[in-house]
């Protein structure tokens, strides 16, 4: 190529033409090269300023022409340095080639589409924040279209239920201790379904009346109901309320009881196709066919069976409205009670809840018009009373009452409902040891048959017992006698229930409470069993100040003991020996009522069972704790203040499952450990030398006490090794009322007390139940406590030195005549307060007629909690003895 450059054509006009402006080539004017941008110095050579513009300038100072302003714009826009951003692509950097991301202004590309223009695009500061409507309206769109989606996909993958399959019901299978099977009992043979033909239309309308009025015109799905529940579930409450008939047909069939808000939703899909697929007969049908009568009662059939011995087609309105009652709840409008389940659903409570939502559920039906006037008039003329309850197959002798604390403690440790339960499917392992079951029940059997004979004494119709087996330091319950059996139509579990005062058999808490808390004289230093009280009968009750408890007329209230023997002033243990009554009543004061009640429940019995208001009487057995309680707070005394909340269940299974819940209680201190020995050593000298010596033919160390109550009502012996802990109660009750009877005569004696018939079954089964058992004793008892005599004891005189020990106590030093009577208080004095108020002799604990020799019987004497105001009982009434 030439040397010689090929000379540009000159500008003309001083201006250098458009063409040159676009090459970006200096003007003429300066007859030489341009030099490279920046490297001047000059401000005009900075990237700080467009190189063309209306006002740009040469490097020497010259006016640079340009073509237009169009054209000067446009120049500017792809500049760097202006004073508007420009676009990153193109752009220079500080003495760099034009490249993408090189500009001092960096932006998105205008010509470059996002799905989502969020942050927003050619916007700045907040305005870049603030979402476009038509991306607000686009995600509420996408939004809907899912939960759309999600709602079909759920209504799609539901089925409707079918209460054939519901039907289906499963085993409960009971395990005794070593693993073998006790027991395998369902629902089966309690279910039949039948068509919606076959169900009275009184059936069907009262249902509706009482559970879902627009049932005929609704969709089945309650979204108000639906949205309270789960409201109630995020406030850590209840699902309870929002469920249609066709809600809970879905429920009864198809899902678990589980109060989540996932079975919330899976119903109300599964309820919104049963309303679109089913008609509302066959909703009905599936409904009644499906829901829970109680008494293993599933479906109308076997509840019209059940409760009415007929069939359902045969159910007059009147019976509809009971049934339809229980759908409310079993366990408390079952006529016949279910205080097993609950001690708040007792027979009397149950029958007066059942006869209010019976009459309100045959309003309602009339007010809908579903009852004419005249059937109104009929079925509310009278309350059709259900028939009693039945055995079911396979729950005969002590297997029924074995079951039922089984159920009743798997309730209690679980969140599985009743209803639940009883659809089958569960393993339950029980505590019961089958030998010693046998043995408890051989030992009751055995002494009713020698001692009772009810078909030629009248006295002997009635009587029942009751008894259960500890284990200390454990809490197993491996035994209970509950009665004669359901197939003999008793269906009360004497083992475990309250309603029989324990009368004596509590003065050990009171023992314990005063040796380990003191009295109000003491300054909270224990008081020593060795402590002298008055032993006489007809005592006056002094309270702390000074003052006597006063009658509701403001007569002075006296205690009463069974017998008039003049004891005197007496040690705790003598009294505990002989059972004597006043010197228990005024230490129960002494010490505060209060504390006593503290000890008790700290040895195991529950609050419920205890007398509520307090009073003198407390002191000597007017609560009605259970045998199975009983016999778990003695357990306590012998495992030296140990105790463990009784159990009878260690493990439940479902679908090879095993069930939170049902750990093995923990071991807790209730007691001093020496008070709890001293307690034992004072017990054992009441089988060594006082009212429980028939207990001495185990041969064997044990401890124990006996106990009677007023108009001999009831009786008790609760005893204890150190391996095992037993108590046997024995009373009359009428069946029809549940009122307790009077045991005087009965076996052909005067009067029965705890230390005859019970203690000679308490030692029957104790042998059996401890045979090949070593004899480990008792821990020694150290002494304890300081003596305090009651207030008012004469200056002491010489008399024998008495040690905790398990040699003969002090005697009488007279033995009381057979022929002693007991003053006859006046009329002021034995009558209690108005709702106790009697002149039956009752008294407050004493009896008339011949009495034995302390050191021979149960010198002891009680009230009654059941019935006291026909008469009998002690001050406030309560039992003693």
């Amino acid at each position: 190529m030439s040397e010689h450059r090929r000379k540009p054509p000159q500008p003309q006009g001083g201006g250098g033409g458009r063409a040159a402006a676009r090459r970006g080539q200096p003007g003429p004017s300066s007859g030489r090269r341009a030099a490279p941008r920046g490297a001047t110095g000059s401000s005009s050579d900075s990237y700080g300023f467009s190189s063309y513009g209306s006002d740009s300038q040469g490097p020497g100072g010259e006016e640079r022409p340009y073509g237009s302003r169009a054209e000067a714009r446009r120049a500017a826009q792809r500049s760097t340095g202006g004073r508007r951003r420009g676009p990153d692509n193109g752009s220079r950097g500080p003495g760099g080639p034009a490249g993408p991301g090189r500009g001092r202004g960096r932006m998105a590309d205008p010509g470059k589409k996002r799905i989502i223009d969020y942050p927003r695009a050619n916007r700045f500061g907040w305005r870049r924040w603030v979402p476009s409507w038509k991306l607000v309206s686009g995600l509420c769109l996408t939004f809907l279209g899912s939960l759309v989606a999600l709602v079909g996909v759920g209504y799609a993958m539901v089925g409707v239920p079918n209460e054939n399959t519901a039907a289906k019901s499963q085993n409960n299978v009971y395990y005794w201790a070593n693993g073998q099977q006790m027991v395998a009992t369902g629902t089966g043979v309690n279910r039949q379904n039948v068509t919606i033909d076959q169900i009275p239309q009184a059936m069907q309308n009262a249902v509706i009346s009482a559970e879902n009025k627009s049932f005929y015109s609704d969709s089945g799905v309650d979204p108000m109901g639906i949205a309270r529940a789960l409201l109630n579930m995020a406030r850590g409450g209840q699902t309870q309320g929002g469920s249609t008939i066709t809600q809970q047909f879905v429920k009864n069939t198809y899902l678990s009881q589980d109060q989540t808000v996932t079975r919330k939703f899976k119903e109300m899909f599964i309820s919104i196709k049963v309303g679109t697929k089913l008609k509302k007969p066959q909703i009905m049908q599936g409904y009644l066919n499906t829901s829970y009568f109680g008494r293993g009662a599933y479906g109308i059939q076997a509840a019209a069976q059940t409760y009415y011995g007929v069939d359902a087609k045969d159910l007059k309105p009147s019976q509809c409205a009971v049934l339809a009652a229980l759908l409310k709840g079993a366990t408390y409008y079952d006529p016949a009670g279910n205080p097993d389940i609950d001690p708040a659903a007792t027979k009397e409570a149950n029958l007066q809840r059942s006869k209010e939502r019976w009459a309100w559920i045959l309003e309602e039906m009339h007010k809908d018009k579903r009852l004419s006037d005249a059937d109104y008039q009929t079925a509310i003329k009278q309350y059709p009373m259900p028939q009693g309850r039945k055995a079911i197959k396979g729950m005969t002798g002590q297997i029924s009452y074995l079951a039922d604390t089984a159920k009743k403690y798997v309730l209690a440790h679980s969140n599985i409902t009743e209803t639940q339960f009883d659809q089958g499917g569960f393993q339950i392992y029980t505590t019961f040891d089958k030998d010693r079951v046998n043995a408890l029940t051989a030992a009751v059997q055995k002494v009713q048959k020698a001692r009772l004979d009810p078909k030629h004494r009248e006295k002997d119709k009635y009587v029942q017992f009751g008894a259960a087996s500890v284990v200390p330091r454990d809490g197993a319950i491996v035994a209970l006698y509950g009665g004669a059996g359901y197939e003999n139509n008793h269906f009360t579990n004497n083992a475990d229930t309250s309603g029989v005062p324990v009368g004596s058999t509590w003065k050990p808490f009171v023992l314990a409470a005063a040796m380990q808390d003191g009295t109000y004289k003491t300054d909270g230093v224990g008081v020593s069993p060795l402590s002298k009280y008055n032993g006489d009968d007809n005592l006056k009750v002094r309270r702390p100040d000074g003052s006597y408890y006063l009658n509701k007329d403001n007569s002075i209230f006296r205690q009463r003991n069974e017998s008039a023997y003049p004891w005197g002033y007496i040690t705790l243990r003598k009294a505990m020996e002989q059972s004597v009554n006043t010197p228990f009543v005024q230490l129960g004061v002494d010490v505060g009522l209060t504390k006593v009640r503290v000890m008790a429940q700290s040895a195991g019995i529950l609050p419920n069972s205890m007398l509520q208001g307090l009073n003198p009487s407390f002191a000597i057995g007017t609560s009605t704790p259970s045998a199975i309680r009983m016999a778990d707070a003695y357990a306590t005394f012998a495992a030296s203040g140990e105790h463990v909340d009784p159990y009878s269940v260690t493990a439940v299974k479902q679908d090879g499952q095993e069930l939170p819940g049902f750990d093995k209680p923990k071991l807790t201190r209730a007691m001093d450990a020496n008070v709890a020995n001293n307690v034992t050593d004072t017990l054992e000298n009441v089988i060594q030398n006082g009212t429980g010596t028939n207990a001495k033919a185990l041969g064997r160390t044990a401890a124990g006490k006996t106990g009677t109550t007023d108009s001999n009502k009831s009786a008790w012996f609760v005893g204890y090794t150190q391996q095992l802990a037993t108590s046997v109660a024995m009373f009359r009750e009428n069946p029809k009322d549940a009122e307790l009877l009077s045991m005087n005569g009965t076996a052909g004696v005067a009067s029965i007390h705890g230390g005859d018939i019970p203690t000679s079954v308490w030692t029957e089964y104790m042998k059996s139940a401890l045979k090949g058992k070593n004899d480990p004793g008792f821990p020694d008892a150290t002494t304890i406590g300081q003596i305090a005599d009651e207030a008012g004891m004469p200056s002491p005189t010489p008399s024998p030195s008495i040690t905790p020990s398990e040699s003969p106590s002090e005697s009488p030093s007279a033995t009381p005549s057979e022929t002693v009577t007991a003053p006859s208080p006046s009329t002021s004095e034995s009558c209690q307060f108005a709702w106790n108020c009697s002149t039956d002799g009752g008294g407050t604990g004493g009896t008339s007629g011949p009495t034995s020799s302390p050191s021979a019987t149960d010198t002891t004497g009680v009230g009654n909690t059941r019935g006291n105001a026909n008469g009998g009982g002690n001050l406030f009434g309560g039992s003693t003895g």
